[in-house]
């Protein structure tokens, strides 16, 4: 599915840690289509959403190899643009995401950003996971099946 047609009926967008480690570390096989998706962002002047979740899971690695350059790109592209909100992790949210682990069986930071982007009113969520398709709430959009 084109990347045009997938965001046609999408306000506001979930999204995973993969798509953003994709686009910061420059993923040969997702630069171009997270280009393409941050570009629709813009341009379609959507909200996009993630959580404090997705900020522990970015920094990892570079705060494991001392690259605070690289530190500072996930944190220029979660804080300086002003159409991503970073949400944090509400008592609502754990709650909910203890249900979403339980009838859906994903992994707790999946159920995590299931519960976040369902609970901040997200269109969909953009995700490299198949197992997100297993939830029935919100809409999956697999980086996968998109193409420029």
């Amino acid at each position: 599915m084109k990347i045009e047609s997938a965001f046609q009926n999408i306000q506001r967008i979930y999204i995973d840690t993969p798509p953003l480690i994709y686009l910061v570390e420059r993923n040969p096989d997702y630069f171009a289509r997270m280009l393409g998706i941050a570009d629709t962002i813009e341009r379609a002047r959507l909200q996009a959403i993630t959580s404090v979740v997705a900020l522990t899971e970015i920094l990892v690695q570079p705060l494991r190899l001392g690259n605070t350059d690289r530190a500072q790109e996930y944190h220029d592209i979660l804080f300086d643009r002003h159409n991503y909100t970073m949400v944090a992790i509400t008592a609502e949210i754990a709650i909910s995401a203890a249900a979403i682990r339980a009838r859906y069986g994903l992994r707790t930071p999946d159920a995590m950003h299931a519960a976040t982007a369902i609970q901040s009113d997200c269109d969909a969520i953009l995700t490299n996971d198949r197992d997100f398709r297993r939830v029935q709430d919100i809409s999956v959009l697999l980086l996968d099946d998109l193409e420029l």
